[in-house]
């Protein structure tokens, strides 16, 4: 069965639906996405760089999980459908951070074009991962990322910059993620 993304206008309001892979291109229209930050007991955030085999942003480092909504389906139940998918994990807590997120960005002539609420979630187990969808991962403190981030940012994905960039206005810390 192909995925379908969420076809939106700038007011998140649906317009209409795509096959997911057919939907990026050099004219990604905007659509429905969310992007999720894990974090384990010890406050340790999990990046992942994404599979070398993906269509979209191949070996890209960035937050642990991101995914697109499908019809009718809530930003919450997706992005504990795509933790369990690509990483085997099941989160025990989902607060959103940057309800209205919004992106574009481009590489390679395939453009990401999304309404992508954050989330940071925790969890108490290490991932298995799908290589389908990611490539490697490292549990990581907060500080240690922010600071690989702002030495060599063009290692990381550009919604995860720009995230990063909404996250640190807001004084994220640890301790308001535990």
């Amino acid at each position: 069965m192909k995925e379908l993304i969420v076809l939106v206008n700038a007011n998140n309001e649906e317009i209409g639906t795509m096959p997911k892979l057919a939907g990026h291109n050099a004219n990604t229209p905007l659509h429905r996405a969310f992007s999720c930050y894990v974090f384990n007991k010890e406050g340790k955030f999990l990046l992942t760089q994404r599979a070398l085999s993906k269509k979209v942003f191949p070996g890209v480092w960035t937050n642990s999980c991101c995914g697109h909504p499908g019809p009718g389906e809530a930003t919450v139940d997706s992005i504990k459908r795509r933790l369990l998918y690509e990483l085997g994990l099941v989160p025990e807590t989902l607060q959103v951070v940057l309800p209205n997120f919004r992106y574009r960005a481009e590489m390679g002539g395939i453009v990401e074009n999304e309404i992508s609420p954050v989330y940071f979630a925790t969890v108490s187990k290490d991932p298995k991962l799908n290589p389908k969808e990611v490539e490697d991962y490292e549990w990581i403190a907060w500080e240690k990322f922010l600071q690989r981030l702002r030495k060599n940012p063009k290692k990381y994905s550009q919604w995860c910059r720009e995230q990063v960039n909404g996250l640190e206005k807001l004084e994220i810390s640890n301790k308001k993620i535990l």
